[in-house]
């Protein structure tokens, strides 16, 4: 289970909305009863410990009934096979959640102004229990057996494609809450979600993120499809984390050079063409996995050069 931090984020987006006088939103997400028998954002849960319970005045550490997250009993594996994934539609932007820009742990992010175009590759994680029935920063109910997701810049709400990289399993999951703040990940999956692409139960996986955009005409064309699953002998994709980009490459190869002086290997300098540019990018991978690229990522930031983007190729 990966650390979040929804809401101080989610105090500022209430500051934001608040001081247009407006009202919370209701919680959309919680509409449905139960799905597949087990209790959906509305249900005993939402009411018993979050939802119109749930203080979000207080602090990160002391709102949650959980001190750690966990996954549920249940449903099987089975049952989230068989549980309908959201049709984009267009929606207001909520009125909650969508400050830019905004600031957490002194990282600054802006929300797109359209989720049309984006796509990107990296690390997936996903929450559970610890959050389930708890506000969004949407301020609506979390709820782990719908398909959702946090994410850093797409506005809220919107709709994305996740791919799994390493099996082709892919979903589509409304977004509506903002993180993960852990720093080397893309996007929060809920529960259901990562069962449904095969990041539970390992916890991690890579993806791509590819949003869609549901202003444009919609059909069996239009929406992004998954790609088929890897062939068994073709290598899966490699984490490599990308140090600095450079137009110098006078600066690409000092920056390098000092990678390959505390033992960091391989390191690449690797050319690529930004916009008619010429860019170096200094990158070091592939590496062995998500806790390695965690823990290189930590060692590079205190030689004290700029942390590390990751790369999924």
């Amino acid at each position: 289970m990966r650390w979040r931090l929804a809401l101080p984020l989610l105090l500022m987006a209430l500051l934001a909305g608040c001081s247009g006088g407006k009202t919370r939103p209701s919680t959309s997400r919680g509409t449905s009863s139960s799905q597949g028998g087990y209790s959906s954002g509305s249900g005993s849960s939402s009411s018993s410990r979050g939802g119109v319970n749930d203080d979000i005045s207080r602090s990160q550490g002391s709102r949650y009934h959980d001190d750690a997250d966990s996954v549920p009993a249940g449903p099987p594996p089975e049952v989230i096979a068989k549980l309908p994934e959201p049709v984009p539609k267009v929606e207001p932007r909520a009125l909650y959640g969508n400050k830019s820009p905004y600031t957490v742990l002194g990282q600054t992010y802006n929300v797109l102004a359209s989720p049309s175009g984006y796509v990107e590759r990296g690390i997936a994680s996903f929450y559970g229990n610890k959050f389930h029935g708890y506000k969004t920063s949407s301020l609506e109910d979390y709820d782990m057996y719908q398909f959702s997701a946090a994410h850093k810049t797409l506005p809220i709400p919107s709709y994305a494609r996740v791919t799994n990289l390493e099996n082709g399993k892919s979903v589509i999951v409304r977004i509506n809450d903002r993180g993960p703040f852990h720093e080397n990940r893309v996007i929060d999956l809920s529960y259901a979600a990562a069962v449904r692409i095969g990041v539970w139960p390992k916890g991690t996986g890579l993806v791509e993120v590819r949003a869609i955009d549901p202003s444009q005409p919609l059909s069996a064309q239009t929406l992004p499809p998954p790609p088929p699953p890897p062939k068994p002998a073709s290598p899966g994709p490699g984490i490599y984390l990308q140090v600095g980009a450079f137009s110098d490459a006078t600066n690409a190869e000092r920056v390098a050079q000092q990678l390959r002086a505390a033992n960091f290997a391989p390191v690449q300098v690797v050319n690529a063409q930004i916009n008619g540019r010429s860019i170096q990018r200094v990158r070091v991978g592939p590496l062995a996995g998500v806790d390695q690229a965690d823990d290189v990522t930590s060692r590079i930031e205190n030689m004290g050069l700029p942390r590390p983007q990751v790369a999924v190729d």
